[in-house]
């Protein structure tokens, strides 16, 4: 009778993580095959999956905006849903593929190398479970050491993904612990808001923060009021001036800067009809850190 509950728990954790979507993320680029590739193990597991793009233009090993992008996307997500995210500068090292539940059903298969340390702060990881590759890995790839995106990343999220396995049967339990990168985050002392500069809206070279406008309404501000803006790296001011606070680009001239908050509600700065980011030399990560002060 036992051994019959244990087969039924685990057909119906299957069947709860099962929604057969499988969202890609690398930072391969679209000029080769790879991502290809990626789809077609997807493919051969099972033909009917529904297989979704987040980015393949992810910064070459770049783990942090690996990070962000997640984070930025998953909500809009429903439970179920597999994410398979490949930015592995660390690829056939001693560092551990894993795929990490969220505490809102989704899951996501990456390496453990930092890429999950905004998810995990976010939406909360419930459980992380280390791939194993005896039982989860493409047949017959055991000779490649440098494309675990294919592989391995591909392979189990496409199994997890089309109820061949159940979570349970990734690998072994690591806990819900994951590898986090360390940056600075919003926090309001006096009138000084700090902050961290997560990514671009690379499109326009607008500068997105992490201050999200609850912290940032705390300073009060009156209508048309300016703050003092200080960028630095590695903690070399790079920006230091006044912009107004503002709701739409429009209200200042053309090419003049402003702050606003974008669609995530952070705190962001701009250019008019300019790039911020190359009229300034600003790029985007946990060493990029932003203060913001009221003018008086």
């Amino acid at each position: 009778m036992k051994a019959i509950y244990g087969i039924l728990l685990v057909a119906l954790s299957a069947c709860t993580s099962k929604n057969g979507v499988v969202v890609f993320q690398s930072d391969f680029g679209v000029k080769d095959g790879a991502v290809s590739a990626m789809k077609g193990v997807a493919t051969e597991v099972d033909p009917g999956l529904k297989l979704y793009d987040l980015t393949h233009e992810i910064p070459a090993y770049n783990i942090w905006e690996a990070a962000y992008r997640l984070q930025q996307t998953a909500p809009y997500w429903p439970a179920g849903t597999v994410f398979v995210s490949v930015v592995d500068p660390g690829v056939g090292t001693g560092r551990k593929s894993v795929v990490a539940k969220t505490r809102t059903g989704q899951y996501f298969v990456t390496p453990d190398n930092g890429t999950l340390t905004l998810i995990a702060e976010s939406i909360g990881i419930e459980s992380v479970r280390e791939i194993d590759e005896e039982l989860n890995r493409r047949k017959d790839s055991r000779k490649s050491y440098t494309f675990h995106g294919r592989d391995v990343y591909a392979y189990t999220g496409a199994r997890l993904a089309a109820g061949v396995i159940s979570f349970e049967e990734v690998g072994p339990l690591l806990g819900d612990s994951v590898v986090r990168i360390p940056y600075q985050k919003p926090v309001l002392k006096g009138d000084t808001l700090a902050g961290n500069i997560p990514v671009l809206d690379i499109q326009y070279g607008n500068i997105w923060t992490n201050i999200n406008d609850s912290i940032f309404n705390k300073l009060q501000l009156s209508p048309d009021k300016k703050v003092q803006a200080i960028i630095t790296f590695r903690d070399s001011v790079v920006f230091n001036r006044p912009v107004p606070v503002v709701s739409t680009f429009g209200a200042v001239p053309e090419g003049q800067p402003l702050a606003y908050l974008n669609s995530l509600m952070n705190f962001s700065l701009a250019l008019n009809m300019r790039s911020f980011a190359d009229s300034f030399h600003i790029s985007s990560g946990p060493e990029w850190k932003v203060k913001i002060v009221p003018v008086k």
